[in-house]
């Protein structure tokens, strides 16, 4: 073998290696948004956004890598998708900065992630303005982007990492689609609309999507939304709380989280959480849910009411028709996403004031904040995804 030939070899070699310890790890990629700026924040002007990669395992959570790419934290933090084989990870991209104003954006990137250490925008590709929410489908052929400013939803198909737009559904005017997700069969997505508030669902045919026209309502300005792993539910946040005629007792300002039969459109169970539920994320298991809830807390230190409230991390039991409370614990300040480690062992929050990821411990019955582990960041992260996320 000549010299270049064996060079080449190894190179490749390293590079198979890499892969093969990118996919046996269990990594999270998280957006961060340097661009939202707040009177009597620490920090007085715009920082690069960024895309960073952690590892988690053995009960512990370690920053890898970051890149300066677009990124963007306003709109629920559903703006991250990572493939099921930890490859590549998608982020949605609603707002860039144009001089000192924040304007509408469509961005959607594709990021590899074969080498963890040194992520890279391989792609951008456009979806419509305000793209948010992003979901694979389970077989890993389509994607689909929500955009708030159009109220549309965008196709695109997959393949290795390219992505090449093939079609968009446009939803009703002014409704301010938010997020969706596939259901786990790939042949049904879910449209979160805010106005009215309303589940739109759509058919899913190979690369073909429709909207079927049927719709049903959880509750007051739906969010960001999951299916459970059987198909059966969406779990989905609700800022505005439950439906007055729902029968739930749901205070001004208090959110919830539903759980709605997508059979009948039937909410099978309703929870208030408090004020601005953020996010919602399933565990790989299905067992669980983890729900950020920013509970009025505020975006900068200077706030004289900084000290005086704080973030909540809920998680709740899934059963057939059942949200069951089974931990909590107070979080910091102006909470965004969150994502759930493959054994349930650890739940990582984004906190967009302190520009932070922290890192819980949970056992099944308790959830303890482990501040020891609490990463820092320098843009504000605002969405979080695993490969088992959805």
């Amino acid at each position: 073998m000549k010299k270049r030939e064996w060079q080449t070899a190894i190179a490749g070699a390293v590079a198979v290696l890499a892969m093969s310890g990118a996919v046996q790890a269990e990594i999270a990629v998280s957006a961060n948004d340097g661009k939202q700026m707040r009177p009597g924040d620490i920090i007085n002007g715009p920082e690069p956004d960024s895309i960073s990669v952690l590892k988690i395992g053995d009960g512990h959570v370690k920053l890898l890598g970051s890149v300066q790419a677009p990124a963007a934290m306003i709109g629920p933090p559903a703006a991250v998708a990572v493939s099921k084989d930890g490859r590549f990870a998608l982020v949605t991209v609603c707002q860039k900065l144009d001089g000192m104003n924040l304007q509408p954006d469509d961005l959607v990137e594709v990021v590899d992630l074969s080498m963890p250490a040194n992520p890279r925008v391989v792609q951008t590709a456009h979806a419509g303005p305000g793209a948010s929410g992003v979901s694979i489908s389970p077989n890993g052929k389509l994607v689909l982007v929500a955009n708030t400013e159009d109220d549309t939803i965008t196709e695109f198909s997959l393949s290795g990492e390219r992505l090449t737009r093939t079609g968009q559904v446009q939803l009703a005017a002014k409704s301010r689609p938010t997020d969706v997700v596939f259901a786990p069969d790939g042949k049904t997505a879910i449209a979160i609309r805010q106005t009215p508030s309303q589940e739109e669902v759509l058919s899913v045919n190979g690369s073909e999507v429709r909207d079927t026209g049927r719709s049903f309502s959880s509750g007051r300005m739906p969010y960001g939304a999951v299916v459970t792993h059987d198909g059966k539910y969406l779990i989905n946040t609700n800022l505005g709380g439950a439906n007055p005629s729902s029968g739930t007792p749901s205070p001004p300002h208090q959110g919830t989280v539903a759980m709605t039969d997508l059979a009948t459109g039937r909410v099978a169970a309703s929870v208030v959480v408090g004020p601005t539920p953020e996010h919602v994320v399933l565990s790989a298991d299905g067992r669980y849910i983890a729900v950020v809830v920013a509970n009025g807390t505020a975006s900068v230190r200077s706030d004289p009411n900084f000290g005086k409230v704080l973030g909540l991390l809920k998680v709740f039991a899934v059963g057939d028709g059942t949200l069951t409370p089974v931990a909590q614990a107070d979080t910091g300040h102006w909470g965004q996403g969150a994502t759930i480690s493959k054994d349930n062992r650890l739940i990582l929050l984004q906190c967009a004031a302190e520009r932070e990821i922290e890192v819980f411990k949970f056992d099944g019955k308790t959830l303890e904040q482990d501040r020891g582990a609490t990463i820092p960041m320098g843009a504000r992260p605002g969405s979080i995804a695993t490969a088992y996320s959805r």
